[in-house]
């Protein structure tokens, strides 16, 4: 027997930054739960390629190539995701640029690389959640889930264009939850710890990887695994009268 509450069976399911790391996690457990998944990346051949996967096991989704910070690219997503399945239900920002960034002083960021870094963060996540709105709000309902990072609770330095990124996040969240709420839909965010993705593992040390397992009240390392559970809940109608709100997802780390 199961619980209709939490139910993701045909469910169309937008991921971004589902090529590799958390995001390619994401796409696959959706697939899993019965989702259908518009899978979609900057890297094309990743994105396809866990499209593939996917489809090998049984499921069903779609790989796509996009840039989310262009507003045509942004477009494409939706419109792939019509053309394919018929609709959104889901819509999961998860893309953005972190781990090919640099661990630095302020003062010494590019102010290009500031640029960009809010350009895939926060243009990149509001054009997304435009292009979907149509669809959900047709549908008068709809579930957006945005991934922002526990660093914006501890203020975690030496990458502060990213962090200042991830809490814009969060303000986004709760200020778009109260303009679309009418319309049946709920935006809520997830704060990841640091987590073992194939793509964070190759740009942090062991010994960075180590202290943050410490500073938890469960202390170990936190895989892609520990989030999927947070992101699939605020996806289905088990969370259909929680919206703007934040859930950490640390291990204990940070506490509020």
């Amino acid at each position: 027997m199961s619980n209709a509450r939490f139910d993701l069976q045909g469910r169309i399911v937008i991921i971004t930054g589902a090529g590799k790391g958390i995001g390619k996690v994401y796409a696959s457990e959706f697939a899993r739960a019965g989702a259908r998944v518009l899978a979609a990346d900057i890297d094309g051949m990743a994105v396809e390629a866990v499209a593939d996967q996917i489809r090998g096991a049984g499921g069903e989704a779609v790989g796509i190539e996009t840039d989310i910070s262009d507003p045509d690219s942004a477009q494409a997503i939706a419109g792939a995701a019509h053309t394919h399945f018929g609709g959104i239900d889901v819509l999961v920002n998860n893309a953005s640029l972190m781990s090919a960034l640099p661990r630095r002083s302020w003062l010494e960021i590019p102010l290009e690389e500031w640029d960009r870094v809010m350009a895939v963060n926060l243009r990149g996540m509001f054009l997304c959640c435009r292009a979907v709105f149509p669809a959900m709000r047709a549908r008068g309902r709809g579930k957006i889930v945005n991934i922002s990072s526990s660093r914006v609770w501890e203020g975690i330095p030496y990458r502060l264009h990213y962090t200042t990124s991830k809490a814009g996040v969060i303000g986004f969240t709760r200020a778009l939850a109260r303009e679309v709420g009418e319309f049946g839909i709920t935006v809520n965010a997830v704060t990841p710890g640091l987590t073992l993705s194939d793509s964070q593992v190759g740009s942090t040390s062991h010994n960075y990887l180590a202290t943050a397992a410490e500073g938890r009240a469960l202390p170990r390392a936190q895989v892609p695994d520990d989030l999927v559970g947070a992101v699939m809940f605020l996806s289905s109608p088990a969370s259909d009268f929680i919206t703007g709100q934040t859930i950490n997802v640390d291990g204990g780390r940070a506490m509020h």
